[in-house]
């Protein structure tokens, strides 16, 4: 426990200014006239340490919610309970990171003896992850408010902020088609990765190959199979954690995109019966989801990607595809999302491009910067034209790491952070509408 004073206490001081001018003036010593001063200032000081309450006597509880949303007010509570014979009267501060969003100010209490009192401390986060306090500091002030005493008091507190998903704007519009291809318009395809619906007439324009005999000879009149996109499907999502994913991107980092797209996509294949997978690789696994399905999935997803941060390390791919192949034995569709700019530091991707599963379909996330839009339109100076240059260059080795991605059997999809999610979940339905999925 220390010792404090307060302003009121250089107040009282400085107005001891004033006797020592005019003392001096009369021919008093002044250097007598101040130390008398200052011992005058000094008893009620410590008459006020002496009658505050004691800190310490203090039994600090939290009451807190163990995960929030990034961005989101969050209601935390500090209830301290006043175990010692005098009145706790102050200020207490809970010592929250600064990326809590805990508010600067210090916050009054009053805790009469024997009884307890709420703090309310209000969270805005402002990163992912596990924010944490673990202490506060009280300071009790004396009657005069002149002085008082300080502790530190232990008191460990946490909550883990998940991903702000704000992607889910999009999840109602897709569910609607997802409905439309699941029910009235189910796709009419034949052939593998796909279920029999149900038994319609045949019309004109049909295809012949889809005709049930037994079902015509049955009703009399040419019946034909309709299908649908098949259940049960594996659907493994791959994000890249390397030095790639550590970009900035319009206000956050290319994981962040990242993340939002991953969610989505799991969002809209758990409500199409899809069993999804999740890993977050760079040279080892950050995060990893396998095996839940339904409503239990989302929240699983977002806890597992919480505390996951962008490592400056190059992605070990040839690791990564291992990774994939051990989370399921037949995956339907591999979504990898990363950042691979140039052909020269995109080699070890594209060359273990390879390891996906045979049959799978392989679909390339890519976060794009859309500043390099508006570095292209500026031209005005000599140095602008530069930056247009190299911003041009980006763009093109860009296309030749998507042409190569394509030449490889894949799809390439690149956009910009609030345009990913939405796009790699159409290509989605895009693949269950044509019955490739």
């Amino acid at each position: 426990m220390s010792v404090f004073v307060t302003g009121r206490l250089a107040l009282l001081t400085g107005l001891g200014v004033v006797p020592v001018v005019l003392l001096s003036a009369a021919g008093v010593d002044a250097w007598l006239v101040a130390g008398c001063w200052l011992l005058l200032c000094a008893a009620p000081a410590v008459a006020d340490v002496a009658a505050a309450g004691d800190p310490e006597r203090l039994r600090v509880d939290r009451r807190l919610p163990s995960r929030a949303r990034l961005g989101e007010r969050v209601e935390t509570h500090l209830w301290l309970t006043n175990e010692g014979s005098r009145r706790v009267r102050g200020l207490v501060r809970d010592a929250w990171q600064p990326t809590a969003g805990a508010p600067e100010q210090r916050m009054p209490v009053d805790v009469p003896p024997g009884e307890r009192r709420r703090v309310d401390v209000p969270l805005r986060p402002r990163r992912r992850g596990e924010r944490t306090s673990g202490f506060i500091v009280v300071r009790a002030t004396g009657p005069l408010g002149l002085a008082g005493r300080q502790a530190r008091i232990d008191a460990h507190g946490a909550v883990r902020v998940l991903p702000p998903f704000t992607a889910r704007r999009h999840l109602p519009s897709r569910v609607a088609r997802l409905r439309e291809l699941d029910g009235s318009t189910s796709v009419q395809v034949r052939g593998q990765g796909t279920e029999f619906d149900s038994l319609r007439e045949y019309v004109r324009g049909d295809d012949v190959r889809s005709i049930d005999w037994r079902a015509t000879a049955r009703a009399g009149s040419t019946m034909l199979r309709t299908w649908r996109p098949e259940r049960d499907r594996h659907v493994v999502i791959l994000v890249d954690t390397g030095r790639t994913a550590a970009a900035r991107v319009g206000d956050g980092v290319r994981l962040d995109a990242a993340m939002e797209a991953a969610l989505l996509l799991a969002a809209l294949a758990g409500r199409a019966g899809d069993h999804v997978h999740l890993v977050m690789y760079d040279r080892v696994v950050r995060a990893r989801v396998t095996g839940v399905d339904g409503p239990a999935l989302l929240p699983a997803l977002v806890d597992a990607m919480a505390p996951v941060e962008a490592q400056l390390i190059d992605t070990d791919w040839d690791g990564a595809f291992a990774q994939v192949r051990g989370l399921t034995s037949r995956p339907s569709l591999v979504v990898v999302l990363t950042a691979q700019d140039s052909v020269e530091s995109a080699r070890g991707f594209l060359g273990s491009l390879g390891l996906v599963a045979r049959g799978a379909r392989l679909v390339v996330g890519t976060v794009t910067d859309t500043a390099l839009d508006d570095l292209i339109a500026a031209r005005s100076t000599a140095e602008e034209v530069h930056r247009a240059a190299a911003a041009e260059r980006t763009l093109r080795d860009a296309e030749e790491v998507a042409g190569a991605v394509a030449r490889a059997g894949g799809d390439a999809i690149a956009a910009g952070p609030d345009g990913l999610a939405p796009r790699i979940a159409d290509r989605y339905l895009e693949l269950k509408a044509a019955g490739r999925l």
